[in-house]
């Protein structure tokens, strides 16, 4: 079956150039013969059509944006002993390309096996952006302002992995087995990534200065730019395991190491202070409190680590019944000193993060057949995770007179929810699943189950400033149920229906973010930090500024609308949509049709919605869905001939009303068509190709609110909302293959490809997006190009 969910998130397989990596001892000139497994090598070129930006999107993993042409070849050994039952191969493929691949193994059939692997890939942005930035993906780079758009010079950012991988099998006797497998990436140069910031009443002040406040037209009090992020890092895996088996009891044991390094702790970019656009392009300067904060370093990943013990396997308690489990706990660390980050100022008594936090995880379950018709199976799973990061003040915004003790640290401040900490997250899931298969006559099968889930966020840490947010919750429960029936071995047709529903529900009160003006009012004395139970009747009453009165207050404390004043807010509370109660319910339908012997058919529709519902209010996330549709075909034209096509579409839709003024719907649509077909034209020359198109349009539907402003609803009526955006993708590939005499082979690829990407934040009516300093960024919406590869393949003995 060939499976057209890639296609949803825009996954575009880029190319396969052209490369055959193995061949097989020849006895005729036979195409089949000479593509069989083997010995041979393969040397070639490919070229492509079109300028860097035709070519954006069809050579962001191979090369082929910056270059039109690349040498094609490839090679496979392979040294096999039947008697002695030891094999070895050696494989490279893609060796002209930037994707790159080599690797080996080596066998004793019973004994040991070792294998390894080489690997490159590299990354081109399909973006095009034109700067005047010095030291683009550097630890310092310098923003140099343009005096127009388009003036600069263009950049082209490249991400570059290179993998290796050892691993080996050792078999002591029948019984016991040692499995190790270790794996090193490494990623170097330049990824996309940026800053803004906007001047804040809470904004920190610097010398000279006690305001952060742009003026319209001479200086501007917010900005963004462009900052590639420098990429210098490896992550290291190891995993030991032994394996163990016998006639009753099997186990699998082992550790696992993960090691992340970061050669690169901070950006430290550099702002003039003149230069500039405003956000509506007017020439400007930096506000100096604006330009003191942006050009503070700006963290990268920091060096990490984890380490793991686990343990599994299942017992035979009878012949009918059998147990299983697992067990594992982790141990990770980032203890990276802040100062060789380049990191200054961190919270008193601090060099470090100190971050812990282990992982417990463990499962039971077992699988039975009371009866010959009847099987039941059940698991119960829970995990439960300790984050043991120490508590320190991390945030603070503005300083002035007075003082607070957080986690006994004292700091000046005027604002308490100006000073705030991190904090540790320890939740705790348990789950648990029971279903039972039923054996129907006419080899269907009926099966029932059911799940429940708790979890439970732990305790909220009191020194966190939460913002924007109406309530949490700490603990849910989520109850469920499935049914299903089947229809097997059927010589043709196979398939299924399914409907799956559950529900999750609050088991715990919701907790209500403490404001400023909470302080000292029903007993609440550390406004603007930590939660307090909430009473979702309670609606804001007025103001919770100076003035207000006690009982006000504490209204406001005690609401759901975080005690801002006005109707239109508080009937439009914040609900996180991890804690609403929803509705979760899901249809599948699969099937796999075979009226002859020659032609397959294979279908499959699935519908899934989630509705998401709040204790006051309709702001946030309502409704989640999804459907697809699928239908796949082959059909044997002859002994020499095949044909397949396949035709799906998929909808996503997410409905979320604003904090004020507008609710939106988003619907993504994607539909794909493809048409198959190989076979040969003799027995020397075999020739194939397929056609696919892909559409896909994310529509965003903005409707007023019922208590839209008179201005915003004039305002939306008159742009209409934001822009679909269009991905559109027409492929034509071609192959053929020619057997030359009893030794060699040519091999032909034609490649077409138009793509259509109208992604306004790229472009807007010809315009492309621009930073603060004239940088532009933007994309050939319609881009084509046509690929043409040859490659010459010799097979030895």
């Amino acid at each position: 079956m060939r499976t057209s969910t890639q296609l949803l998130g825009f996954t575009q397989t880029v190319i396969a150039l052209a490369v055959l990596a193995a061949f097989g001892p020849a006895r005729a000139q036979d195409i089949t013969e000479l593509t069989a497994p083997g010995n041979s090598m393969s040397v070639g070129i490919g070229v492509a059509t079109g300028d860097e930006k035709d070519r954006a999107r069809f050579g962001m993993f191979n090369g082929l944006r910056d270059q039109k042409g690349h040498g094609l070849m490839g090679f496979s050994y392979l040294d096999r002993d039947n008697a002695s039952g030891k094999w070895f191969t050696l494989e490279g493929r893609n060796l002209g390309l930037d994707n790159r691949e080599l690797n080996f193994s080596y066998r004793k059939l019973g004994d040991t096996k070792l294998w390894g692997e080489y690997s490159e890939i590299t990354r081109h942005d399909p973006r095009t952006i034109n700067t005047g930035l010095i030291g683009a993906g550097t630890t310092t780079p310098t923003v140099v302002g343009l005096a127009s758009t388009g003036s600069g010079s263009e950049l082209n950012l490249e991400l570059k992995r290179k993998g290796l991988s050892l691993n080996a099998e050792k078999w002591f006797d029948n019984r016991l087995q040692m499995e190790v497998n270790f794996k090193n990436e490494e990623k170097t140069g330049a990824r996309f990534f940026g800053i803004g910031y906007s001047c804040a009443a809470n904004s920190a002040q610097v010398a000279g200065a006690t305001t952060c406040a742009g003026t319209a037209g001479a200086v501007s009090g917010s900005a963004f730019f462009l900052l590639p992020e420098p990429v210098n890092s490896a992550i290291r895996q190891i995993d030991v395991k032994l394996n163990w088996s016998e006639a009753k009891l099997n186990l699998s044991g082992g550790y696992y190491g993960s090691f992340y390094t970061n050669a690169n702790g901070n950006i430290t970019p550099t702002l003039p202070a003149t230069g500039f656009v405003g956000m509506l392009g007017t020439a400007a300067t930096l506000d100096p409190v604006l330009r003191a904060n942006m050009q503070l370093p700006i963290a990268l990943w920091p060096d990490n680590q984890a380490q793991q013990l686990y343990v599994g396997g299942n017992y035979k308690l009878t012949p009918k019944t059998k147990l299983n489990f697992k067990y594992s706990y982790s141990h990770s660390t980032q203890n990276e000193s802040f100062l060789s980050m380049g990191l200054a100022n961190a919270p008193a008594g601090r060099t470090d993060l100190g971050g812990v936090v282990d992982n417990t995880r463990a499962q039971v379950g077992f699988s039975s057949h009371p009866l010959d018709k009847l099987h039941l199976h059940g698991d119960l799973k829970y995990e439960a995770r300790s984050d043991k990061t120490p508590i320190a003040l991390y945030n603070q915004e503005r300083t002035t007179l007075t003082s607070v003790t957080v986690a006994g640290v004292t700091t000046p401040t005027s604002f308490r929810d100006g000073v705030f900490t991190n904090g540790q997250f320890s939740p705790k899931f348990l789950h648990g699943k029971l279903e039972a298969a039923y054996k129907l006559p006419a080899n269907y099968q009926l099966t029932g189950g059911l799940e429940y889930e708790h979890e439970d966020l732990g305790k909220f840490t009191e020194s966190v400033n939460v913002a924007g947010l109406s309530g949490l919750r700490q603990k849910l429960d989520e109850t469920g149920y499935r049914l299903e029936l089947k229809k097997m071995m059927s010589e043709t047709f196979n398939g299924s229906v399914s409907y799956k529903s559950s529900r999750r529900e609050g088991d715990s009160p919701w907790l209500k973010p403490l404001l400023l003006g909470c302080q000292g009012q029903g007993g609440l004395s550390n406004a603007g930090t930590g939660v307090i139970a909430a009473d979702p009747g309670i609606v804001s009453a007025g103001s919770s500024t100076a003035g207000a009165t006690a009982a006000t207050l504490t209204a406001n404390c005690l609401a759901f609308n975080n005690g801002l004043a006005g109707a239109t807010v508080a009937a439009r509370p914040n609900f996180p949509f991890l804690f609403k109660d929803r509705n979760r319910d899901k249809f599948r339908l699969v099937g796999n049709w075979f009226p002859n012997e020659r032609l397959s058919l294979t279908f499959f529709v699935e519908d899934n919605i989630d509705k998401y519902s709040a204790p006051a209010g309709d702001s946030g996330l309502t409704s989640a869905g999804m459907r697809m549709y699928s239908l796949d075909a082959d059909y044997m034209l002859s002994n020499a001939w095949r044909l397949s096509a396949y035709w799906s579409r998929g909808e996503q839709t997410t409905k979320a009303g604003h904090s004020t003024d507008y609710d939106a719907t988003l619907k993504d649509t994607a539909d794909s068509i493809g048409l198959g077909l190989n076979g040969k034209l003799s027995g020397r020359f075999r020739v194939g190709g397929d056609l696919t198109y892909l559409n896909d349009v994310l529509k965003y539907k903005q409707d007023p609110d019922p208590a839209i402003t008179a201005n915003n609803l004039i305002y939306l009526n008159t742009v209409g909302g934001l822009q679909d955006v269009t991905y559109r993708l027409l492929r034509l590939k071609f192959f053929g293959e020619y057997a030359l005499d009893r030794a060699s082979h040519l091999r032909f690829d034609l490649i077409h490809q138009r793509t259509l990407f109208n992604e306004w934040t790229y472009n807007y009516n010809n315009a492309p997006f621009f930073y603060s300093d004239n940088t532009t960024l933007s994309a050939k919406e319609n881009q084509s190009v046509t690929f043409l590869g040859a490659s010459y393949v010799y097979r030895f003995q």
